[in-house]
């Protein structure tokens, strides 16, 4: 996998309405509880470590429920700002998109013959396989 990452890439530029409250803070605080999990884990369980362990843990978690409540708070002051200006339309989309949080956009299918050839084989199969089996 991990020589997989330098020819792939990842999509770092890609900002979601869902994850804006994650900063590079969030990503510290992970990386501090994954490092203490890991230290716990090989040096045999020993208490303390479980206990660093776990107040890393408790510290990454209470960080992330905070800047997720300060987020939703300032998309809610957003949206009353806009209903205050009669920015309607900027508010309902706020709103729908805050609603319905990440949603994936597919690919547009630009060959409609090949997809309708494709398409045209895979009834064949299908046919032939009803065919058989009766």
């Amino acid at each position: 996998m991990e020589t997989k990452r330098p020819l792939i890439g990842k999509n770092e530029g890609i900002e979601t309405f869902k994850n804006k409250w994650y900063d590079e803070e969030c990503k510290f605080a992970i990386e501090e509880m994954k490092e203490a999990r890991e230290k716990w884990l090989v040096k045999g369980r020993r208490e303390k470590e479980e206990q660093e362990y776990h107040h890393k843990r408790k510290e990454a978690h209470r960080m992330i429920r905070n800047k997720k409540k300060t987020y939703v708070k300032s998309v809610i002051e957003s949206v009353e700002e806009d209903q205050k200006h009669n920015n309607t339309r900027k508010m309902y989309q706020t709103v729908n998109q805050f609603k319905k949080g990440y949603q994936h956009k597919f690919s547009i299918i630009r060959n409609k013959k090949e997809n309708s050839q494709r398409l045209q084989r895979r009834k064949q199969k299908y046919g032939k396989n009803i065919l058989t089996n009766y």
